[in-house]
């Protein structure tokens, strides 16, 4: 995958019509004004677009809400390292898994624009603020990629291809609060410091300051960090001496920064606590030893020959492996592995964004090209790539990091993202090659047709569109109701005017399906049983049992866990999933409008898309 010969193996990098700057010059330089009028121009359209079709400051995703709880929990009095939901689940709350990291900004920008604003309008402003912000190391990392494997041009490729691919998905929209863009927005810029032609110093120890991030904000990261880690590890391997700064670098920011996150987000009394959804002990005693081990690797034997460096990484991989296989054994299978039957079957079955591409593809089968398409033709143009020896290196980076991306998504779709957000780096330097070619000889059509098709080709809305039309005019063909685009969930029973009589009910605890937990957290004070997080399992299972039993057993499953209030939204897709698999349960009854004795309609909400229940005493 790597040329031997660190001068051959750069030689591309090294010309100016691949880079073209001057001495000194730094290489973001040329990218500050087209990258900031290109994001200005996002900031500009996605705003019109979000009051054009105003419906919340809030994103329409739950985590969206459940991350803005959290912030509202911290600037409230709750500790930095207190990380307790104290009302979702059984009572004692349950401790979330998130990153203060990410908390921090957004309530920093609560702060700022509090100053000057009323409460409510500086929450709003923050939300819309800090999703845009995001977006912004998105367009430099893959307008610079761009530029590294299709000079000049491709620069302008990659940056077009960026502001289409963060305007498409609703990771960057206003209200996005979840750390989804902060994660691909630290993926992009590894993936830019990796490729940068010479391997310069710098550039990786930013990747290994992203690197660190990237675990400790998230761990569904990690399997990309292992293969970031995999990369520079294997480049020293081969290059030996040539690579001796850069994997220095690499190794060092990546233990400082996890050592650096862990202190300043663990409570020491969690020091001893391995967890596997997030940063804890077990993560960052496997990066800094993994991270220390290497560096002592690099730093003795650079200079030996390639059997010696082989050796040496070979130890450094078997302790570290080891050292897993010690410290958190049950961290390396799936982490949601461990989760009750009964919430596999009923929710992380239904949950869109854990579907493995079969399922999905069953399901949808019109939305595999958006999802799964343009990584496979960005893997084969790298590997075409290699074999031409064109740009090897930055290539053989991009499809190791494509490669893991796509394999993701395979488990679980939402690592489609990630995928289709790599894919526009090896594409922008194909686009700006065909234009090239297009623009030297403009009366020649077939030119012109490929570089369209291939920039068209390029872009992963594209085919989500083309996919969802195809299937639309498939249906009408065939006599079926054609359908529509995908839209927003209505949020009839989750928005502050259905929220409003719960509201005003004494607090107590709240039992109803898992989608209303974090909007009740919002808009109320109430304690609420379910919410669709994995550590909040026996809230979950409690309010599953009390949904699907009989009433007569159902009451004592809500007792029993004192709830004061039953939240139904009868078209919320959990109660029509319960009351399919249990037809003589309490959900079901419900639908039918069968009120059983121990509860008590909560006046002026029997005719409300959210129908409110006092449970009697």
């Amino acid at each position: 995958m790597l040329k031997s010969d660190p001068a051959a193996g750069d030689a591309g990098f090294a010309s100016p019509e691949r880079l073209p700057r001057s001495p000194g010059t730094h290489p973001l330089a040329s990218l500050h004004l087209p990258v900031l009028m290109a994001f200005a121009l996002f900031v500009v359209l996605t705003t019109a677009m979000h009051f054009s079709s105003y419906v919340d400051y809030v994103g329409a995703d739950n985590d969206d809400v459940m991350r803005l709880v959290q912030v509202r929990d911290l600037l409230g009095g709750q500790g930095w390292f207190d990380l307790t939901q104290y009302r979702l689940g059984l009572e004692g709350g349950t401790p979330m898994h998130w990153s203060r990291l990410v908390d921090l900004p957004i309530a920093s920008l609560i702060l700022l624009f509090s100053l000057v604003m009323s409460p409510l309008m500086a929450e709003a402003s923050a939300l819309l603020v800090w999703p845009l912000l995001t977006a912004l190391p998105v367009f430099y990392a893959l307008s610079l990629s761009g530029g590294v494997v299709g000079g000049p041009p491709g620069r302008v490729i990659g940056l077009a291809l960026a502001f289409l691919y963060v305007l498409a998905i609703n990771r960057f929209l206003p209200g996005a609060i979840d750390h989804h863009n902060v994660q691909l927005a630290l993926i992009a810029t590894i993936a830019a410091c990796l490729i940068l032609p010479g391997r310069p110093p710098a550039a990786h120890a930013l990747a290994g300051v992203t690197a660190a991030l990237a675990i400790a904000i998230g761990a569904e990261t990690t399997p990309h960090i292992v293969v970031v880690a995999a990369i520079v590890a294997v480049q020293w391997l081969w290059l030996g001496g040539a690579m001796k700064h850069a994997a220095s670098a690499f190794a060092l920011a990546m233990a400082a920064t996890l050592t650096a996150a862990f202190f300043l987000t663990v409570p020491p009394a969690q020091y001893g606590i391995v967890a596997c959804d997030a940063l804890s002990t077990g993560f960052y005693a496997l990066g800094v030893i993994g991270a220390g081990l290497f560096f002592l690797a690099v730093s003795s034997l650079s200079e030996r020959g390639f059997a010696v460096r082989l050796a040496g990484l070979g130890l450094v991989g078997v302790a570290t492996s080891g050292f897993a296989l010690l410290a958190a054994p049950q961290c390396l299978g799936n982490p949601l592995g461990s989760l009750d039957p009964l919430l596999v079957s009923m929710w992380l079955t239904h949950v869109t964004e854990a579907q493995s591409v079969f399922a999905q593809l069953r399901i949808e089968p019109w939305t595999g090209g958006g999802f799964y398409l343009v990584p496979v033709l960005a893997m084969i143009l790298c590997a075409v790539r290699i074999r031409q020896g064109r740009d090897v290196h930055a290539h053989g980076v991009l499809l190791a990091l494509l490669a893991v991306s796509w394999a993701i998504a395979l488990v679980q779709v939402r690592g489609a993202v990630f995928s289709n957000m790599l894919s526009a780096i090896p594409l922008a330097g194909l686009v700006a090659e065909l234009r090239t070619r297009s623009n030297a000889d403009p009366k020649n059509l077939r030119k012109g047709i490929a570089y369209a098709a291939t920039a068209f080709a390029a872009v992963p809305f594209v085919w989500a569109l083309s996919g969802a039309l195809l299937s639309m005019g498939v249906n009408t063909v065939m006599g079926q109701e054609a359908g529509q685009l995908p839209a927003g969930e209505e949020k009839i029973c989750t928005n502050a005017e259905a929220m409003a009589p719960l509201a005003r009910e004494p607090v107590g605890v709240v039992s109803g399906p898992s989608n209303l937990g974090a909007h009740i957290l919002r808009f109320t004070d109430h304690r609420v049983l379910s919410a669709p997080y994995h550590r909040n399992q026996g809230g979950m299972l409690t309010e599953l049992h009390a949904a699907m039993a009989r009433p007569a057993d159902s009451v004592k499953f809500l007792r029993g866990a004192g709830v004061t209030v039953l939240a139904f939204c009868s078209s919320d897709p959990q109660v029509g999933s319960d009351a399919a698999a249990a037809p003589d349960g309490l959900y079901a009854q419900l639908r039918k409008g069968i009120v059983p004795d121990f509860l008590e309609p909560v006046p002026g909400t029997a005719d409300q898309p959210l129908q409110l229940f006092r449970v009697k005493p």
